[in-house]
């Protein structure tokens, strides 16, 4: 392998991790298997490196203003010490990316978006910060710097995340809710620490810098041993969040797919400034669109997979964006996108599987939630 490397990446082959290149980055995508990974997350706890995702910092005053006009959510609520979900349109009205905002100070703003798209979202965002300047003098002093190499980043996910993580906590866990963030210490290391995951469960995560990496991997493993804590590669964060219907940039979501298509309506708001593919993106809500997401449970056994044919009566009617054989479930499932007409609940599809059909049904999304867990 050649590609980019964490600060964790010395760890994973100490620990005889199976390595595989995403998006340029030497990853661990199974450490034992993923069914046993997946299953300890759901109902123990598991640990995450995650330090290939992108850190964008962008400050100064205007900032909020700036950010509000360039993302579908509505940044005017947002508070310091608070988390928002947003995505960054293009101006078709398709995603350039999803990211997790977070409000550091009045004038700065730290944004988490996907490794494979960091290099991109950060072009975006310095092009377009610098339109919103030569239309606007009063936000030309807003800046983004690509800091990703200043991060490590780790997730701790599941029923005892919380108990473990407490232990090397310097703050009190109870006290950060849901997207909610604490710049903390663990191991008394200074930390980023916030209550958001990729799993469909309770959980933190917690952005360190590159040096602190590696003993707070160790401690926390150490600290959950006897909880049954395991470290989870790709494969089961893939299988987790799918199953919690967690969108993944490239199949739910892409430049050619719309929030509206995806599902992700909620995260767009209309009532507010201008941003791009707004008018687009509110033409869909108000009128409808051609294609939707929804989920696909197989009837017949097969594994359902990334673009596979969906069909009705022999006749092509959608494609599957993402698709495995659910760890939690034992059965094969899907998102897939498909026409209107064919979106209620029940609706008899099939899946062709090596040119054959499968009989599938349409199902509610998610397929997974959490039993219990603070929020």
């Amino acid at each position: 392998m050649a590609g980019k490397r964490t600060p964790l990446f010395g760890e994973h082959q100490a620990m005889g991790a199976k390595m595989v290149d995403f998006g340029g980055w030497d990853m661990p995508v199974q450490y034992t298997s993923i069914i046993e990974e997946h299953l300890a997350t759901r109902e123990r706890a598991g640990l995450f490196d995650v330090s290939h995702m992108g850190e964008i910092l962008v400050k100064g005053r205007g900032s909020k203003e700036a950010l509000n006009r360039l993302v579908t959510n509505n940044l005017a609520a947002l508070e310091p010490g608070k988390i928002i979900y947003t995505l960054l349109p293009n101006d078709r009205g398709g995603v350039v990316d999803d990211l997790l905002i977070y409000m550091l100070g009045e004038e700065e703003f730290f944004l988490v978006v996907n490794a494979s798209n960091t290099d991109k979202d950060y072009a975006w965002l310095v092009r377009n910060l610098e339109g919103l300047a030569a239309a606007e003098p009063s936000l030309a002093e807003v800046t983004a710097e690509n800091v990703s190499a200043q991060y490590g980043q780790i997730a701790i996910q599941g029923p005892a995340a919380q108990e473990v993580l407490q232990k090397l906590s310097a703050c009190d866990l109870d006290q950060i809710k849901f997207f909610r963030f604490q710049q903390t210490e663990v191991l008394n290391r200074p930390v980023i620490l916030s209550r958001t995951g990729y799993t469909g469960e309770d959980g933190f995560e917690i952005y360190c810098g590159p040096e602190a990496a590696v003993s707070l991997w160790q401690g926390l493993l150490a600290a959950g041993k006897e909880k049954g804590l395991l470290p989870v590669g790709l494969g089961a964060r893939d299988t987790l969040r799918f199953e919690a219907a967690l969108p993944l940039y490239g199949h739910e979501l892409s430049e050619e797919i719309t929030p509206v298509e995806a599902g992700l309506s909620f995260f767009v708001k209309l009532d507010k400034c201008d941003y791009p593919g707004k008018k687009i993106i509110k033409d869909q809500i108000e009128k409808g669109t051609q294609r939707t997401l929804v989920g696909i449970e197989l009837v017949e056994r097969g594994i359902p997979r990334e673009g596979y044919v969906i069909a009705k009566d022999g006749q092509p009617a959608g494609h599957v964006a993402s698709g495995t054989h659910s760890p939690t479930f034992k059965k094969g499932l899907a998102t897939a996108f498909v026409p209107p007409a064919l979106a209620a609940v029940d609706t008899e599809l099939d899946v062709i599987i090596r040119d054959k059909p499968v009989k599938a049904k349409v199902v509610k999304l998610p397929f997974y939630r959490k039993k219990t867990g603070k929020n």
